[in-house]
């Protein structure tokens, strides 16, 4: 899989690196990607589980920017959420993976047995966990990862370094605040 990721990388990715940290996306089109609301992306950055790696917010009017790595993670989170895990029980195998890169991560398969969530990185780990009759689901990465590319290859992203954080209408209302 490593190896198809790597050969296709300049297509789906165009001129960036999927552990570029100087693009990313804004809040409408990750809700849009991942499938969550907007109320859940702000309680999980609010919270820590999954905050935005490109730009944070800084308060009324500024945006929050999130990588593509940060979407791989949304969705991993949405997915375990999807097959009943608990937050908890996802917050602590997210922040197992927290400092992993974005490639590493697609060799990662995650299982889970409905009540915890079990990391395995190579075949071997996988059938013993299957052998020892605890997984019932898994999630593969590495397909979660090129699926994403390719919903992400039409959407806008944003260079961090743009308008400073700030949306053009937060832009608009400090520009009449000081006039007046």
């Amino acid at each position: 899989m490593q190896e198809s990721l790597d050969a296709y990388a300049p297509e789906l990715f165009h001129v960036h690196s999927v552990d570029n940290t100087d693009t990313g996306y804004r809040v409408p089109a990750v809700v849009q990607i991942v499938g969550v609301t907007y109320r859940q992306l702000d309680h999980w950055a609010r919270t820590g589980l999954v905050e935005p790696s490109v730009r944070a917010a800084t308060g009324s009017g500024s945006q929050r920017i999130y990588s593509f790595r940060d979407l791989l993670v949304l969705k991993i989170v949405k997915r375990l959420l999807d097959t009943g895990i608990s937050l908890q029980q996802i917050r602590v195998a997210i922040d197992h993976l927290r400092d992993r890169g974005t490639r590493e991560l697609a060799s990662t398969h995650l299982f889970s047995d409905g009540t915890t969530v079990y990391e395995c990185t190579s075949e071997a780990e996988v059938f013993d966990l299957l052998r020892g009759g605890q997984g019932v689901f898994g999630i593969a990465v590495g397909p979660t990862l090129t699926e994403l590319a390719g919903q992400v290859a039409n959407m806008p992203s944003e260079d961090a370094t743009s308008a400073g954080g700030v949306d053009e209408l937060a832009q608009r209302r400090r520009s009449r605040a000081r006039t007046a």
